[in-house]
Protein backbone atom coordinates (compact mmCIF):
# COMPACT_ATOMS: atom_id res chain seq x y z
CA UNK A 1 0.00 0.00 0.00
CA UNK A 2 1.32 3.44 -0.87
CA UNK A 3 0.40 5.34 2.26
CA UNK A 4 2.46 8.34 1.14
CA UNK A 5 -0.06 9.10 -1.60
CA UNK A 6 -3.05 8.39 0.61
CA UNK A 7 -1.52 10.63 3.29
CA UNK A 8 -1.99 13.74 1.15
CA UNK A 9 -5.67 13.09 0.47
CA UNK A 10 -8.16 15.43 2.15
CA UNK A 11 -11.34 13.69 3.32
CA UNK A 12 -14.62 15.08 4.60
CA UNK A 13 -16.76 12.73 6.69
CA UNK A 14 -20.49 13.53 6.70
CA UNK A 15 -22.56 11.56 9.20
CA UNK A 16 -25.11 12.58 11.80
CA UNK A 17 -23.82 10.02 14.30
CA UNK A 18 -20.70 11.00 16.22
CA UNK A 19 -19.81 7.32 16.78
CA UNK A 20 -19.81 6.61 13.04
CA UNK A 21 -17.66 9.67 12.36
CA UNK A 22 -15.17 8.39 14.93
CA UNK A 23 -15.15 4.90 13.42
CA UNK A 24 -14.61 6.25 9.90
CA UNK A 25 -11.86 8.58 11.14
CA UNK A 26 -10.12 5.59 12.78
CA UNK A 27 -10.38 3.58 9.55
CA UNK A 28 -8.89 6.51 7.64
CA UNK A 29 -6.09 6.91 10.18
CA UNK A 30 -5.32 3.18 9.80
CA UNK A 31 -4.75 3.90 6.12
CA UNK A 32 -2.47 6.88 6.71
CA UNK A 33 -5.14 9.47 5.92
CA UNK A 34 -4.81 12.24 8.49
CA UNK A 35 -6.32 15.27 6.73
CA UNK A 36 -9.89 14.68 7.85
CA UNK A 37 -12.74 17.11 8.49
CA UNK A 38 -16.16 16.19 9.86
CA UNK A 39 -19.71 17.44 9.34
CA UNK A 40 -22.97 16.36 10.99
CA UNK A 41 -25.12 16.63 7.86
CA UNK A 42 -25.15 17.74 4.24
CA UNK A 43 -25.71 21.49 4.60
CA UNK A 44 -22.87 21.74 7.13
CA UNK A 45 -20.65 19.78 4.74
CA UNK A 46 -21.48 22.14 1.86
CA UNK A 47 -20.54 25.15 3.99
CA UNK A 48 -17.22 23.52 4.87
CA UNK A 49 -16.53 22.78 1.21
CA UNK A 50 -17.38 26.33 0.16
CA UNK A 51 -15.30 27.94 2.91
CA UNK A 52 -12.24 25.68 2.66
CA UNK A 53 -9.50 27.21 0.57
CA UNK A 54 -8.01 23.82 -0.32
CA UNK A 55 -10.12 21.31 -2.17
CA UNK A 56 -11.59 18.25 -0.52
CA UNK A 57 -10.54 15.13 -2.47
CA UNK A 58 -13.10 12.64 -1.14
CA UNK A 59 -16.33 12.91 0.82
CA UNK A 60 -17.51 9.89 2.79
CA UNK A 61 -21.20 10.54 3.35
CA UNK A 62 -23.96 8.70 5.15
CA UNK A 63 -27.14 8.25 3.15
CA UNK A 64 -29.81 8.71 5.84
CA UNK A 65 -29.24 11.79 8.00
CA UNK A 66 -31.31 14.43 9.72
CA UNK A 67 -31.29 17.68 7.82
CA UNK A 68 -29.83 17.30 4.34
CA UNK A 69 -29.42 13.60 3.54
CA UNK A 70 -26.81 11.98 1.32
CA UNK A 71 -28.87 12.05 -1.87
CA UNK A 72 -29.66 15.74 -1.60
CA UNK A 73 -26.04 16.44 -0.66
CA UNK A 74 -24.81 14.65 -3.81
CA UNK A 75 -27.23 16.62 -5.97
CA UNK A 76 -26.16 19.96 -4.46
CA UNK A 77 -22.47 19.13 -4.88
CA UNK A 78 -22.95 18.18 -8.54
CA UNK A 79 -24.89 21.43 -9.18
CA UNK A 80 -22.33 23.68 -7.45
CA UNK A 81 -21.08 26.72 -9.35
CA UNK A 82 -17.56 25.98 -8.12
CA UNK A 83 -15.68 23.42 -10.24
CA UNK A 84 -13.54 22.21 -7.30
CA UNK A 85 -16.73 21.31 -5.39
CA UNK A 86 -18.53 19.79 -8.38
CA UNK A 87 -15.60 17.47 -9.10
CA UNK A 88 -15.16 16.06 -5.58
CA UNK A 89 -15.53 12.29 -5.32
CA UNK A 90 -18.34 11.15 -3.02
CA UNK A 91 -18.47 7.73 -1.40
CA UNK A 92 -21.82 6.93 0.15
CA UNK A 93 -21.52 4.74 3.24
CA UNK A 94 -24.87 3.35 4.34
CA UNK A 95 -26.51 0.59 6.30
CA UNK A 96 -29.14 0.37 3.54
CA UNK A 97 -28.57 -2.72 1.39
CA UNK A 98 -31.33 -1.94 -1.14
CA UNK A 99 -29.79 -2.14 -4.66
CA UNK A 100 -32.31 0.44 -5.90
CA UNK A 101 -31.10 2.98 -3.33
CA UNK A 102 -27.49 2.21 -4.24
CA UNK A 103 -28.30 2.79 -7.91
CA UNK A 104 -30.08 6.06 -7.21
CA UNK A 105 -27.10 7.22 -5.14
CA UNK A 106 -24.77 6.60 -8.06
CA UNK A 107 -27.17 8.30 -10.48
CA UNK A 108 -27.12 11.50 -8.41
CA UNK A 109 -23.35 11.59 -8.33
CA UNK A 110 -21.84 9.14 -5.86
CA UNK A 111 -18.62 7.52 -7.10
CA UNK A 112 -19.58 4.36 -5.23
CA UNK A 113 -21.86 3.11 -2.48
CA UNK A 114 -20.53 0.97 0.37
CA UNK A 115 -22.66 -0.92 2.87
CA UNK A 116 -21.84 -0.69 6.58
CA UNK A 117 -19.92 -2.16 8.22
CA UNK A 118 -16.93 -1.48 5.97
CA UNK A 119 -13.40 -2.70 6.52
CA UNK A 120 -10.30 -0.55 6.51
CA UNK A 121 -9.05 -2.39 3.42
CA UNK A 122 -12.26 -1.87 1.42
CA UNK A 123 -12.35 1.81 2.35
CA UNK A 124 -8.69 2.22 1.31
CA UNK A 125 -9.32 0.55 -2.05
CA UNK A 126 -12.43 2.63 -2.80
CA UNK A 127 -10.75 5.90 -1.85
CA UNK A 128 -7.74 5.05 -4.00
CA UNK A 129 -10.04 4.17 -6.91
CA UNK A 130 -12.07 7.38 -6.47
CA UNK A 131 -8.99 9.60 -6.60
CA UNK A 132 -7.20 7.42 -9.17
CA UNK A 133 -4.23 6.50 -6.97
CA UNK A 134 -2.48 3.15 -7.33
CA UNK A 135 -1.96 1.41 -4.01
Amino acid sequence: MNTDLLGIIRVLIVDDQRTMRSIIRALLNNNGIKKVTEAREGSEALKIMEQTKTSIDVVICDLHMKGMDGLEFCQKVRMSKQQRIRDVKIIILTGDEDPFIHGVSEQVGAATVLTKPVTSEVLRMEIAKAVDVAI
